[in-house]
């Protein structure tokens, strides 16, 4: 059954519910880039949840669902044992927690690799399952004939080139990519294979800066940045690394704010009172009428 059925603002938490506007489109995305330049980049952010939807919608471009879920909310030590199922129950909250960002779904390991037909049954079950717009996979020239089987056939693709993380055994790690003469020319010809096939944009993770410049330079369509450079056209960043939720995060990563700190103190605060029974004061229980 799918699951992309609409909150009910008059009950649930993540009230009040924003007022609607027309969300942006994969084609909206795709003309930012203008004769190889973008004057505004693009955001986006990864989003797990109906509420971090929520939070984050006004300020993005683009949410994405992204496999990193697999670490970021069920602690598993990497990308590749995420299901198509995790996928689409996350997508769908996001969807139902956005009105304005479109919604990029990642597609998990195992789930297009094997042949274009895998890779459309895949892609059709998480856009009918989360009403997301598009879905992500990871491949340079490798998958450039599946983002163009897919495109043909009314799904939209973001690629993903350089570090790829659901390819970290073949990878042997997280490590920079670019660095040698052969993997740079690699990584540029991958972003120009991927913007033959169709795809709507690139993202270009943990690449030495000047290879990730190269293929922005290379190709007509977006591309987003995640460890490569401020001259990608646009950004991404896992919202609970940016937020300060992780002890460990990337070298790429900013630290935008203390999100743990602020969670520990509060948590602390309301254990100390739990245990002075300070909580539940008068305001927080219901007192016999008068």
């Amino acid at each position: 059954m799918s699951t992309t059925f609409q909150l009910d603002t008059a009950t649930s938490r993540a009230t009040p519910t924003p007022a609607p506007m027309k969300r942006l489109t994969v084609p909206r995305i795709r003309s930012r880039k203008v004769d190889g330049t973008t004057q505004t980049p693009l955001v986006m952010l990864t989003a797990y949840t109906a509420r971090q939807a929520q939070l984050l919608d006004a300020h993005c471009d683009m949410l994405l669902v992204g496999d990193s879920l697999g670490q970021v909310i069920y602690g598993l030590p990497s990308t590749v044992p995420v299901t198509l199922e995790m996928m689409a129950n996350h997508g769908a909250a996001v969807v139902r927690g956005s009105y304005h960002s479109v919604v990029v779904v990642d597609m998990p390991f195992g789930s297009y690799e094997a042949s274009k037909e895998q890779a459309f049954t895949s892609a059709a079950f998480l856009l009918k399952e989360t009403g997301a717009a598009a879905v992500k996979l990871e491949g340079g020239a490798a998958m450039a004939e599946t983002a163009a089987f897919l495109n043909q056939r009314g799904i939209p693709v973001m690629g993903h080139i350089g570090l790829t993380p659901q390819a970290v055994n073949v990878l042997g790690g997280y490590m920079a990519r670019g660095r040698s003469d052969n993997e740079a020319e690699k990584i540029v010809s991958d972003a120009k294979a991927l913007d033959d096939a169709g795809v709507f944009a690139i993202v270009i993770e943990g690449v030495v800066e000047p290879i990730a410049v190269a293929a922005t330079r290379a190709v007509a369509c977006p591309t987003i940045g995640i460890g490569a450079s401020a001259q990608c056209d646009g950004q991404v960043l896992v919202t609970d690394d940016m937020l300060g939720m992780f002890e460990r995060v990337p070298r790429f990563v900013k630290k935008y704010d203390d999100i743990a700190g602020v969670i520990d103190k509060t948590v602390q605060t309301y254990a100390e009172e739990v245990r002075a029974r300070i909580f539940p004061g008068q305001d927080q229980t219901y007192q016999p009428k008068p």
